[in-house]
């Protein structure tokens, strides 16, 4: 591994953006870091610090970083998209779709259908066995949560081809057409007590954040400190005089959450947030210079998503391995607590990296490459694969795999979903895009 690093980062062409690499890596890590150090497991159930010390709450305006990786991933879905139009085949918009498509899901699906069908399996053992109790039945529940991400970065990708058409036509216009849908969605929700519509905020506000990477591809950012200004004071004015709590992460029993769905509140802390990293690049390009920096940022790229989705597997296996072994789990915040944090963190990290080593060969990128005009319909398969996974992930991460042989549901757009039909039509979705692409590959 170390040899193709270097041989890898040795080959970064000049124009290369390192800085969106750092970002993308700093802000998975981020994440993992926070979900970490948020969980106050007691051998009685897992909590959430941020709820035992809400003084705590203010530190999200930092850490609550998601927002930097859907920018992130707005610039790198406009260059690749691009650079397949200029390879194109003249009259083959469709087959450049799913080439995109194919090449972009397969980076997230395969890690992604490793986790479920391993995780699956596990889960289908304990239950056949009796267990699925205590701690093993909280992290059959939780151990998928973070695959909300995966389904709404699908999204992201289903939707670059027409976003960046507006883009190209109206600019920030179609960043301020996107934030206004937010907008009036949190009016209905909140003003007119509309049921149901605030859900169109998952796609407004995250859709809106992507938009601003479009913005940063074209350098159309050219303000960074009044959009950092501006982001934080509205959403400082959202949460001191609207609806909207003070975190920007879920919290436990919460009426209202900046979360799920996404609020106005968490779409201007994405302002902020996109403002603030703008403002380090280029201290941050001068530091990426250097050779041995930048071979860490590119090794860690090859492996982010796959130590983002085991990451609470390794947590929940720590928690487990020093309830079994007698440790004590001191009450979470006080000093024990505190002083027991340098040992969990260093544990979870070492069994991640020991998952990341068992699973890193499914985070492999794979190539793009638009068919010829014959290979008609591709798009539309691969578009229809992809809005099977996206629903699939999205209903597993909100199941999960608890009480697997009882049939257990959540609601996914109204509709009840279990984790058998969550993976089917992950799997079956993943199929559509395959043979879109073979589709594709034959015609060329």
């Amino acid at each position: 591994m170390g040899s193709s690093v270097r041989e890898l980062a040795g080959a970064t062409p000049v124009t290369r953006d390192r800085y969106v690499d750092l970002l993308r890596v700093a802000s998975l890590g981020a994440v993992v870091l926070g979900h970490w150090l948020m969980a106050a497991v007691t051998p009685d159930g897992v909590g959430n610090l941020l709820a035992v010390v809400p003084a705590l709450q203010p530190l999200t305006w930092l850490l609550q970083v998601m927002p930097v990786f859907f920018f992130v991933g707005g610039f790198s879905h406009a260059l690749s998209y691009r650079s397949l139009l200029r390879k194109r085949p003249a009259g083959s918009a469709d087959s450049v779709y799913s080439a995109f498509l194919r090449a972009r899901l397969q980076r997230l699906l395969r890690p992604t259908m490793v986790f479920v069908l391993v995780w699956g399996a596990a889960a289908l053992l304990v239950q056949l066995l009796g267990g699925g109790g205590g701690l093993t039945g909280v992290t059959l529940r939780m151990v998928t949560q973070p695959l909300w991400f995966i389904g709404i970065y699908l999204a992201m990708v289903a939707f670059t081809p027409p976003l960046l058409k507006l883009h190209e036509r109206y600019g920030w216009g179609a960043f301020a057409g996107l934030a206004g849908a937010a907008l009036a969605v949190d009016v209905l929700r909140f003003a007119a007590g509309v049921p149901y519509v605030e859900f169109l905020n998952f796609a407004f506000v995250w859709l809106a954040v992507h938009q601003l990477g479009f913005l940063r591809a074209d350098g159309r950012i050219r303000r960074p400190a009044l959009l950092a200004g501006a982001g934080l004071v509205a959403a400082g004015a959202l949460v001191a005089f609207g609806p909207y709590p003070l975190s920007m992460v879920g919290m436990p029993g919460e009426k209202v959450s900046n979360m799920a769905p996404p609020t106005l509140a968490l779409l201007c802390h994405g302002l902020w947030l996109v403002g603030a990293v703008e403002l380090l690049r280029t201290p941050a390009a001068r530091l990426l210079e250097r050779p041995r920096v930048w071979r860490t940022v590119v090794a860690a790229n090859g492996v982010a998503m796959t130590a983002f989705l085991w990451h609470l597997t390794a947590m929940f296996g720590v928690y487990g391995a020093l309830l079994a072994l007698d440790v004590e789990l001191p009450e979470p915040a006080s000093a024990a607590w505190w002083a027991q944090v340098p040992l969990r963190l260093a544990l979870a990290a070492a069994l991640t990296a020991g998952l990341v080593a068992a699973f890193r060969a499914f985070e492999r990128p794979v190539s793009a490459a638009p068919g010829s005009p014959g290979a008609t319909g591709a798009g539309p398969l691969a578009a229809l694969g992809a809005t099977l996974c996206l629903l699939g992930v999205l209903g597993l991460s909100m199941v999960g795999f608890g009480d697997l042989l009882h049939g257990r549901t959540a609601l996914l757009i109204a509709i009840p979903v279990s984790a058998p039909a969550a993976v089917a039509m992950t799997l079956g979705g993943w199929l559509l895009v395959e043979r879109a692409g073979r589709a594709g590959r034959a015609a060329r």
